[in-house]
Order: structure tokens, then C-alpha cells, then sequence
């Protein structure tokens, strides 16, 4: 190929290939070395361009790229109590399929792409994302078409990505149905707003609700993913001449503040109102709270997704799966009758 500005010829790149295919550089790497990843239309793309280009590949820069690191990245929240307990067992589960993990936490100032760009950049064969929004689906559609891409614990829909979800809808039906079994009818919902699902863990409380006849009583108060939620939440309800028997919390840590501020008041939990969380997770189980919560398996998912990272990785899944796991109930000290 000529230079424009100085009239020489240089070598052809993966980067003109790239251009003239309309995809990424990474992309045309994965065509060349014929990895999994790319679907048959952007492989075709790429080989065509290859051919019209006459593109030869420097061969000993592919020898010193062939080489595989077995590094599957992670992106969690901090926020997220149930995540650590997806992270150690991703650890055993990739240990057993000789992978290694890179760890990367987001933050408010981080956001899912630069975390992922970064973990691409530190040669990770995947990427496998932990309850977190997306921010922007377009590149995550683009990555996915790079490396294989799971999402746990949410489905945010993007093409190409695996998820390993449980059924969050299930999930509060199950949590009803238990308060409902206990005799309550005033069970008021603390959602999580937007966040990964808890858009579905309200909808199967109102079904859940709609199921016992309970419309009258359905009431739900915006929260998050917090403790401070909960916190704020509780306090709100204090205030009230008469409060619900029963407050199905968005997650664990919501719940842990509901639980702590009624306590703190001198509200009985559960004497004198149920609450239940969502997650089972370490919180869940401290002694001095032992909550009733919603439970989600952290080893099913690890299993599920690190194995869907290394079959696409090894030839053995060509296309992403959506895994939905059922949710149990685990019943601790937070849920009784409600008060006389």
C-alpha cells in the first residue's frame, strides 16, 4: 500500500484490514487466528477484505501472539454484598478448568466500558460482568463479538452476550407466598429502582400480590440497592400512625437497614413487623440479624458462567445462552405471624 503524504510503499496492517472490513482490529486478529467469537458474516467480511487487500500477516508477530494467557476477567460491584460470594467461587471453578482470574471493581467514576477496555488490555480471553448496569450496549455487542461476554445476576440484553440469571420474579413470589402462609396481608414492597433486577423482583411481588387477592394492600416505596435505603425507608414508615406487618426488601443490605432502624426505635422484628431480604448473603446470615431472604446459588453461577466463557473459548458453543436458575427461600429469624 502506498502513503498518501510521503509516496513510499508500506506494509499492509490488521488496522487496514480493519478499516476496509468495517470492524475492529481485535476482530481481525480473532479471524486470522481462527478463534471463536466472531460470527460466520464478520469472519466472511474479514477474509474478503483480507483477499481484496492481498494482506499477508506478519507471521512472526502472530507466533508471538498465539500464545493463550487463560485469563477470564471479572467486573463486580462493591456495592453488591452477593457478589464476593460469586467471586470465591468463580476462583474454585476456574481453577478447576485451569483459568486464571483479573479482578476489576467499578465505581461511579468507572464506568462498564473502561473496566472492560482495561481487562481486554491485560489479555483477558473473557469477560464475565457481575450485577452491574451496561452503559453502553453498543460496545459491549462489539466486545462480545471479540471474546465471550457473560453477564451474572442481570440480562441487559445485548447480542452475543451469555447470561446466568436467577428468576427475580420467582424470587419475591416466593417471599409472598411465605408472608402470605404467616397470615399477612399488609406487606408493603422496598424496591431497587432501576437497578439489576430489581425491575423483575417488583413485578413478581405484584403478581405475587395479585395471586392472593391482595391488591388493596400492594404498596411499594422507591429504595435501592443500600443499606442507607433501608435506612431511609424505615424511618419514613415510623412515622406512619400504623405501619405494614410484612416489608419485602429490593436485597440484603436494604433489608439490614429496615431491620436495624425499626429495632433501634424500639420496633420488634419480627414481633412486630416481618421483614425479608433478597440475595442470601453474608449479611443475611450475621447472628444478631439471621434475616429471612430470597436465595441466590453464587456456586450455580459461577459454574455456569465460567463454563460458558471456556466452551465459546474452545470451540464447544457457538452461540449465547440465556440460564435461568429457580430461587429458594431461606427462612431465618426476621418473618413470624404478624401482630395481634
Amino acid at each position: 500500500m502506498k502513503d498518501l503524504r510521503s509516496g513510499t510503499s508500506r506494509r499492509l496492517t490488521m488496522a487496514d484490514v480493519a478499516a476496509h472490513a468495517g470492524v475492529s482490529r481485535q476482530t481481525v486478529s480473532l479471524v486470522l487466528a481462527e478463534k471463536p467469537g466472531p460470527s460466520s458474516d464478520t469472519r466472511r467480511a474479514v477474509l474478503e477484505a483480507v483477499d481484496a487487500l492481498d494482506f499477508r500477516p506478519d507471521v512472526a508477530a502472530q507466533l508471538l501472539r498465539s500464545a493463550r494467557s487463560r485469563q477470564l476477567g471479572v467486573l463486580f460491584s462493591m456495592e453488591h454484598s452477593h457478589d464476593p460470594l460469586v467471586v470465591e467461587a468463580l476462583y474454585d471453578v476456574a481453577a478447576h478448568h485451569e483459568y486464571s482470574l483479573v479482578l476489576s471493581a467499578a465505581a461511579p467514576v468507572r464506568g462498564v466500558r473502561s473496566a472492560v477496555d482495561e481487562l481486554l488490555g491485560l489479555h483477558c480471553e473473557g469477560v464475565i460482568i457481575l450485577g452491574l448496569d451496561v452503559d453502553e450496549p453498543e460496545h459491549l455487542a462489539e466486545v462480545a463479538r471479540m471474546v465471550p461476554v457473560v453477564e451474572v445476576a442481570q440480562r441487559s440484553g445485548v447480542t452475543g452476550v451469555e447470561t446466568v440469571r436467577t428468576d427475580d420474579a420467582a424470587g419475591t413470589r416466593l417471599a409472598v407466598d411465605h408472608l402470605v402462609g404467616l397470615g399477612h396481608r399488609d406487606i408493603l414492597h422496598l424496591e431497587g429502582g432501576a437497578k439489576p433486577g430489581a425491575p423483575e423482583r417488583r413485578e413478581g411481588y405484584l403478581y405475587a400480590m395479585a395471586d392472593h387477592d391482595l391488591v388493596e394492600h400492594v404498596e411499594i416505596l422507591a429504595g435501592d440497592f443500600t443499606e442507607e435505603s433501608g435506612v431511609v425507608a424505615a424511618s419514613a414508615l415510623l412515622e406512619r400512625p400504623r405501619l405494614p406487618t410484612a416489608v419485602i426488601a429490593a436485597n440484603d443490605l436494604a433489608a439490614r437497614g429496615v431491620v436495624e432502624t425499626f429495632l433501634r426505635a424500639g420496633t420488634g422484628v419480627p414481633e412486630q413487623v416481618s421483614v425479608v431480604g433478597y440475595d442470601d448473603s453474608r449479611v443475611a446470615a450475621l447472628h444478631h440479624l439471621s434475616l429471612t431472604t430470597v436465595h441466590q446459588d453464587p456456586v450455580a453461577m459461577a459454574e455456569l458462567a465460567l463454563e460458558a466463557c471456556a466452551e465459546r473459548l474452545e470451540g464447544r458453543r457457538d452461540r449465547a445462552h440465556d440460564v435461568v436458575l429457580p430461587p429458594s427461600l431461606t427462612v431465618r429469624s426476621t418473618t413470624a405471624h404478624p401482630r395481634r
